[in-house]
């Protein structure tokens, strides 16, 4: 999706669809942060994890710091 897809009026729509009716002058911000968010998604969808486990397996553990080079 290019940022020209998404238009304030359009973004006022769909904010009102939800339940979230927006003053005029917002139109514009929401069109434009929402193109952002877009853009990001668009990004990590490109992104192969391949052999990359869910962070669910991650095990945290405190780190031993020794003096040893």
């Amino acid at each position: 999706m290019s940022s020209a897809d998404i238009t304030p009026p359009e973004a006022a729509r769909w904010a009102a669809r939800a339940g979230l009716p927006l003053p005029d002058d917002r139109h514009s911000a929401i069109a434009a942060t929402a193109d952002h968010i877009h853009s990001v998604v668009a990004v990590l969808r490109e992104l192969n994890f391949g052999e990359t486990p869910p962070a669910s397996a991650f095990r945290a553990e405190k780190e031993k710091h020794d003096a040893a080079v």
